[in-house]
């Protein structure tokens, strides 16, 4: 057998270690900055919820960053999934934007040009 055809019949094996031409590295094609590294790892988001001195579980709200985080960029609230919260927090959070709203600590709407 010739180079030749043993430099053919390596390329024809799909042992390519040293990359193909689509930035594929390795052969399971999937390693490196390019390729698919797994599931995105996210960091949990800091509760709003706070406990009182008497074991009272709640969200303050006065706290207009706290709450503005839990709000959209249009100013609507963001959905349980969203804020990694339970149904009992979710509610919670409803009341204390509302509060907060007729306050005039966070606005209604944003308007955005």
């Amino acid at each position: 057998m010739s180079e030749r055809d043993n430099k053919s019949s390596d390329s024809r094996s799909g042992d390519n270690r040293s990359g193909d031409s689509r930035g594929n590295s390795g052969p399971g094609g999937f390693a490196g900055a390019g390729g698919f590294t797994g599931p995105r790892q996210q960091q949990p988001r800091p509760k709003p919820m706070k406990v009182s001195a008497s074991g009272v579980r709640y969200i303050d709200y006065k706290e207009n960053e706290s709450l503005r985080r839990l709000m959209s960029g249009n100013g609507k609230l963001q959905s349980r999934k969203r804020n990694t919260a339970t149904a009992l927090e979710q509610r919670m959070i409803a009341q204390a934007i509302k509060r907060a709203r007729y306050m005039a600590l966070v606005p209604y709407v944003n308007v955005t040009q």
